[in-house]
């Protein structure tokens, strides 16, 4: 494959699945501010956002090894790019690029493949939970603390009823592989779905459990966060002890690979109209414990895009600099905060 995407700073932003649920959502942020270049697999699917937005519609399939060319101001991987397809020829070309779909093991390769390649524009793998967005609140809130943050937990409450993606559920798929978090300082394997505890999330008890996401690598790495925590439940408790039965049973261990795909993802993938995005991160430190519960009504899909539209702002920022970084060293994350709440996101401290 020889992909080439060149920099030009009067060009458009490519968003690489650019009208699947998230990427649209991302387009209607972007597309009032720059000129806008959507792929994907099926440019007619797209025609109709592109239209809305006077954007150009190509086609762009991962999985097809014909090549791709543009000449482009800035990238956003709002789809999965398994083999650092994208990436490679961003990064090659010169090109800010943002990435928000990449799981915990993927995106330490893609560190590693963007450090090699010596990046001389921005290169933000904002893959955290929510496009990034969970860890710019919580640098935020170390921030106010002066640094202060011993552990960070983070509570996920999953809407069944928002509308998503299939790649929204991807993390399925990781349920049948432990992974390594800090204790403390101290690495430390632990299993998907386990220590589940009950979290006031938004006022709705939520019963919730691990899960392997970006934040939980980086944050110890970039706020010195003794340990981090994540875990999800959803607002079906009747779904949730569907799943933590289905890790009970060995689902996801001898249900791993292709085969078992539909079979994994039948237990949560029934997007419906829409919902709301609630989080809760609290933090613990030297002082006072505190709390934030972060709540986007427009739900998980415009969340997630607005930590991706977020991400655009800061790589194409005047005072951006080259190289790899992660949404929670974000230079002004108290503007962040802000942004996010101009675009109606609540972040509720307690």
């Amino acid at each position: 494959m020889n992909d080439k995407i060149e920099y030009d700073p009067a060009g458009p932003v490519l968003i690489v699945g650019g009208y699947g649920t998230v990427g649209a959502a991302l387009a209607d942020l972007a597309g009032p501010e720059w000129p806008l270049l959507l792929t994907g697999r099926n440019p007619d699917k797209g025609a109709a956002l592109a239209q809305r937005h006077g954007a150009s519609v190509r086609r762009w399939d991962l999985s097809d090894p014909e090549p791709f060319a543009a000449s482009v101001r800035a990238v956003v991987g709002a789809v999965n790019d398994p083999d650092d397809r994208v990436l490679r020829a961003a990064v090659s070309g010169g090109v800010p690029y943002v990435d928000i779909t990449r799981w915990t093991s993927r995106l330490t390769r893609a560190v590693t493949v963007a450090t090699l390649a010596e990046p001389t524009a921005p290169v933000l793998l904002s893959s955290s939970w929510m496009g990034g967005v969970t860890s710019i609140v919580t640098a935020a809130l170390v921030a106010e603390r002066g640094g202060d943050a011993r552990s960070v937990d983070i509570a996920i409450r999953y809407d069944m009823k928002d509308s998503a993606g299939v790649d929204s559920v991807d993390f399925i798929d990781r349920l049948g592989y432990d992974y390594e978090v800090r204790r403390s300082g101290a690495p430390e394997m632990v299993a998907p779905l386990s220590d589940a505890r009950w979290v006031d999330i938004a006022g709705s008890r939520t019963k919730v459990a691990r899960l392997d996401t970006p934040e939980q690598f980086t944050l110890p790495l970039t706020l010195g966060v003794g340990t981090a925590t994540t875990r999800i439940g959803f607002s079906s408790n009747a779904a949730t002890a569907t799943l933590l039965a289905a890790k009970k049973l060995g689902l996801f261990r001898w249900g791993r690979g292709e085969r078992w795909t539909s079979v994994r993802r039948s237990l949560l993938y029934s997007p419906g109209d829409g919902g709301s995005a609630q989080v809760r991160i609290d933090i613990a430190g030297d002082a006072r414990a505190m709390s934030a519960t972060i709540i986007d009504p427009r739900g998980q899909a415009h969340l997630t895009a607005l930590g991706g539209f977020l991400g655009l702002r800061r790589v194409l920022a005047s005072d951006a600099v080259a190289g790899v970084t992660f949404p929670e060293l974000h230079p002004r994350p108290d503007s962040a905060l802000r942004e996010l709440e101009e675009h109606g996101v609540e972040v509720l401290r307690s």
